[in-house]
């Protein structure tokens, strides 16, 4: 066997990575069930967010009215690759996204491993067609759009320093139509719908009861 080859080996995991999918709407909390999920599992949260495309050949200008709740910003093609790579039990080169810039961090890329359990989250994670057969779970997180808008609202003001003005025109101008249009009917692919008002235990527990229940968890025990 070549050194590439033994190579290979060294980074693939012993047991390949139970895969869930969790999608919802931009404020529903779908990444903090994502997270509490991935610290109950010792798992790995791979948002999608990191495969945006590179639009370092557009002027700052024109970056600046791409439409980034559409999800053909998202390089799908090497996502899939990449999410396919860790279901394998292998180490990908993920790609570093400056979204200040709206461009790929040049020459530079993260190491990433998935561990036990990989969730991989994002608007657009039961989306594309071809994620859907990555997952051993997929999971829909639905939240009224009046409560994600507030969410997203307080965040973005206090996370992000905007104003509440260009929350609310963003919101109606894009956030609004491409849940409708992309994320909200895509809750049809989901095995499971949690309610994203609900209490986050009770929503970790709605998760881990259907694992239990599918053998998934046994699987890495």
């Amino acid at each position: 066997m070549s050194a590439d080859g033994d190579e290979r080996l060294e980074q693939r995991l012993p047991f390949p990575p139970v895969v869930l999918g969790i999608a919802g709407a931009s404020g529903s909390g779908k990444t903090t069930l994502a997270t509490e999920l991935a610290r109950e599992l010792g798992g790995f949260n791979f948002p999608l967010d990191n495969y945006y495309r590179d639009l370092s050949h557009l002027h700052p200008a024109e970056r600046a009215l791409k439409n980034f709740d559409d999800p053909a910003l998202i390089e799908i093609s090497l996502l899939a690759e990449h999410v396919a790579a860790l279901a394998r039990g292998e180490t990908i080169e993920r790609p570093l996204y400056d979204f200040s810039t709206h461009t790929r961090v040049p020459d530079r890329t993260e190491s990433v491993r998935a561990g036990a359990f990989l969730l991989v989250e994002g608007l657009f994670a039961l989306h594309y067609a071809e994620l859907l057969p990555l997952y051993h779970f997929r999971v829909y997180v639905d939240a009224p759009d009046d409560v994600c808008f507030e969410r997203r609202l307080r965040r973005d003001m206090q996370e992000r320093g905007r104003t509440a003005e260009s929350v609310e025109r963003q919101y109606a101008a894009t956030v609004r139509s491409a849940s409708l249009h992309y994320v909200r009917p895509s809750a049809v692919h989901a095995d499971l719908t949690v309610d994203g008002t609900a209490a986050l235990d009770w929503k970790v527990e709605q998760v881990l009861a259907n694992l239990r229940g599918r053998g998934l968890l046994h699987m890495q025990a």
